[in-house]
């Protein structure tokens, strides 16, 4: 783009202003970031890709964080710790306080009992379902 228009874009930026979180604009549009019009133009591939690459991100850490074995546990394991924090976020995540502590004795049995007796489970029982096969076969 012509260095040209940086003036234009930072004059749209502060006549805008960012918000981080979704609102409804003076039309009733939801709308984020700097004027971002989600009901009309909603998000472009990259801009998906991207959201999910820092979601991911913040899960993983998330993950780390709170299991203290996390590093020692097979791929899969982590594979469903990792979509439980994405799914859940950390708050959530966190609440499965038996599931945690199962897994970090390695009672990987009663860690799957914990994730399918969840409401997640109940709201989602093919995805819960299939942590709980992987969180027993490791």
């Amino acid at each position: 783009m012509d260095n040209r228009y940086f003036l234009v874009q930072g004059q749209i930026k502060e006549d805008e202003g960012k918000r981080l979180k979704s609102y409804n604009d003076s039309e009733g549009h939801l709308t984020i970031g700097y004027g971002r019009n989600l009901s009309a133009v909603g998000i472009h591939d990259d801009e998906a890709e991207l959201m999910f690459e820092n979601d991911f991100s913040q899960a993983l850490a998330v993950a780390f964080k709170n299991v203290a074995n996390f590093v020692d546990l097979s791929y899969n394991r982590k594979g469903v710790l990792i979509g439980m924090a994405f799914n859940l976020g950390e708050k959530g995540f966190k609440g499965f306080k038996k599931m945690i502590a199962a897994v970090e004795k390695e009672d990987f049995e009663t860690a799957a009992d914990e994730i399918l007796d969840s409401k997640a489970a109940r709201q989602l029982p093919e995805r819960y379902g299939r942590y709980a096969e992987e969180m027993r076969k490791g």
